[in-house]
């Protein structure tokens, strides 16, 4: 069979590409909340060298391959944001099960491998499911280590006793400290969204394996406060004073009635404490209101107070994911030459 490989075709590739992404992702996405996604982005990228030889700035790329009938069997997406380390190209890469083993995938990395080295990017970033020993096998031919390792949790909500799990004791203990626990659609005043964004950009660079920059506001707006299932009262804050000290954005799916957990983060000066505890305390509290089926995170597998916090409150490990990096210079050599 001819595979071809072509340009995104928008919008009218969107209702087949989500279909396509379903298989990979975690959460499930539409065709609407793609173009949705697409509506927040630059259409032209702004890519440089900087100081010490490294390549910065923003841009992306996106290929389909296609079946002489057209339909779409595979997907590539490399991309900087503004805020990824110097150097650093990230990427996602999927080939529809029935497909792989046919030089698809060869196809897609070889094209993502070319764009890099124009653009003069120096490694590759991809994520992989850990139970996909194939994905990591066909990345290791090429060049690919294992760098980081992350796994999901979820807390099915049947099983959640509130009032046994309900730790009174702690949140007394935290009142008598003068920390409470809010919402941003309770404390929707001038400055709120600057208080959460500055306690975002401490806590950002403390996540095990996060790297590059904080990204500034108005980014961060578009993609922590403006993504699909966000809601101010899903936002919830510890508070000391008037200052933030604590935050758990939750958000909502809708195809599926469950919430994903799409931060978590405490100040430096306040942990220890419990802050984080009382969080996700209050995360499982407003699940259970919203009559949520499940609340599901990623955890980094490194980050044993989070993953203690959880396994104290019952959720369950689920599979996880690889992070893969590769010098771009030795794939692009293996993909050239035809190494499979």
């Amino acid at each position: 069979m001819s595979i071809a490989l072509r340009p995104l075709r928008l919008p009218e590739d969107y209702a087949e590409l989500a279909e396509l992404l379903n298989t990979y992702w975690s959460e499930p996405t539409t065709a609407e909340r793609l173009e949705e996604d697409d509506a927040k982005l630059y259409e032209v990228g702004h890519t440089y060298i900087d100081d010490n030889g490294l390549l910065a700035g923003y841009d992306r790329v996106r290929q389909v391959a296609v079946t002489e009938q057209g339909v779409i069997v595979g997907f590539v997406w490399a991309w900087r944001a503004p805020w990824t380390e110097p150097g650093h190209l990230n990427n996602t890469l999927i080939v529809a099960k029935q497909h792989r083993n046919q030089g698809v995938g060869q196809l897609l990395l070889r094209h993502v491998t070319n764009w890099g080295i124009q653009l003069g990017a120096s490694l590759l970033v991809v994520e992989i499911w850990d139970d996909s020993t194939e994905s990591l096998q066909f990345a290791e031919r090429r060049g690919f280590i294992v760098e980081r390792h992350s796994f999901q949790s979820v807390l099915d909500m049947e099983k959640v006793d509130l009032e046994r799990m309900n730790d009174h004791d702690l949140f007394r203990a935290l009142e008598g400290e003068g920390v409470r626990f809010s919402t941003l659609a309770h404390e929707a005043e001038e400055g709120s969204e600057q208080r959460l964004y500055e306690l975002y950009k401490e806590t950002l660079q403390d996540i095990p394996g996060y790297t590059g920059e904080v990204p500034a506001i108005d980014e961060w707006r578009k993609w922590y406060l403006k993504v699909d299932g966000y809601a101010p009262e899903q936002v919830i804050i510890a508070i000391n004073g008037n200052k933030y000290v604590g935050v758990s954005n939750v958000l909502h799916n809708q195809l599926t009635n469950g919430m994903y957990h799409e931060y978590t983060g405490v100040s430096r000066a306040y942990r220890g404490r419990k802050i984080a505890l009382g969080l996700k305390i209050k995360a499982i509290e407003l699940a259970k209101q919203r009559n949520a089926a499940y609340i599901r995170t990623d955890n980094d597998s490194t980050n044993e107070p989070i993953l203690r916090i959880n396994r104290r409150l019952g959720y369950a490990p689920l599979r996880g994911k690889n992070r893969i990096i590769a010098k771009l210079q030795d794939v692009w050599n293996h993909v050239q030459g035809g190494h499979g």
